[in-house]
């Protein structure tokens, strides 16, 4: 585990109305593409996806805002249509890496400058982003709940999550995978959150999304399923957004008496 607060800054760019390639003007979205040439040893599946990213717009947006992903705008986009993210709230980050959410939570909730708060945790190793604790776990280990409990200073606002596990190419086994990180990532939700807390997560359609979504309406008063247009036509994956969270209340109790092994607490000066 580690916890790091330096490391690049946040991507630059302000909050947009709509969908967030609105305001986009690039060469692919003008009808100039770049062609990639087949190479030597490359596979044909390698050629479609160097393709796919050269001349997506959201790639190259990210790129020049210096968002680290382009799901950042997934994020943004989701934001935009729902209004979630405000100056001054606490917010948990799960699936952090490469950082593109934990980037757009920090610009939106002011954490950089002194407002709010952002953790955000990864199983892989990430680099800092300003603004945030960044933590270095596995979800799914047991101490991992703890290790942000240890982190937060209070009640959370906002659990959001763009976890999902590697794919199989078998839409079924990954569709069970996701729901299972999901449903770990609710009863993480449930002990943290406070009163009208929100919860955002990444699904795959499969057939169980539906009893996850009946399941969440129980803990909250609002509760849908949405996809932002910058996730890709072809992919299963939506959003299930969540808001107003009617849940037990013991979440500053919870956090104050979170424990940890030895080994594995941090201070804020820790620099790992």
């Amino acid at each position: 585990m580690t916890e790091n607060r330096s490391g690049s800054g946040k991507g630059g760019g302000g909050r947009r109305k709509g969908s967030a390639i609105a305001a986009i003007d690039t060469g692919a979205r003008r009808g100039l593409r770049t062609r990639v040439k087949s190479a030597k040893g490359r596979k044909i599946s390698s050629t479609r996806w160097l393709d796919r990213q050269l001349n997506d717009p959201y790639v190259q947006e990210a790129r020049r805002l210096g968002y680290r992903s382009r799901a950042a705008f997934k994020l943004i986009e989701i934001n935009n249509q729902f209004d979630l993210l405000r100056p001054g709230m606490r917010v948990v980050d799960l699936g952090a890496a490469p950082g593109g959410w934990t980037q757009v939570a920090v610009n939106m909730v002011g954490s950089e400058r002194g407002q709010g708060q952002v953790v955000g945790l990864d199983i892989a190793e990430w680099e800092g982003v300003s603004g945030a604790t960044c933590l270095q776990a596995d979800f799914l280990d047991p101490d991992a709940p703890a290790m942000i409990k240890h982190a937060l200073q209070g009640p959370v606002d906002a659990v959001i999550s763009d976890m999902s596990p590697p794919t199989t190419g078998h839409r079924g086994t990954d569709h069970i995978r996701i729901i299972d990180l999901v449903e770990h990532a609710i009863y993480f939700a449930e002990e943290v959150l406070a009163p009208d807390g929100i919860f955002i997560a990444k699904v795959f359609k499969g057939g169980t999304e539906n009893d996850l979504l009946a399941h969440v309406k129980k803990l909250f008063r609002v509760a849908k399923h949405a996809k932002p247009p910058s996730s890709r036509a072809e992919s299963p994956e939506m959003y299930l957004i969540a808001t107003g969270f009617r849940g037990q209340n013991n979440a500053a109790e919870d956090i104050a008496n979170a424990e940890l092994p030895p080994e594995k607490l941090w201070t804020p000066d820790d620099q790992d």
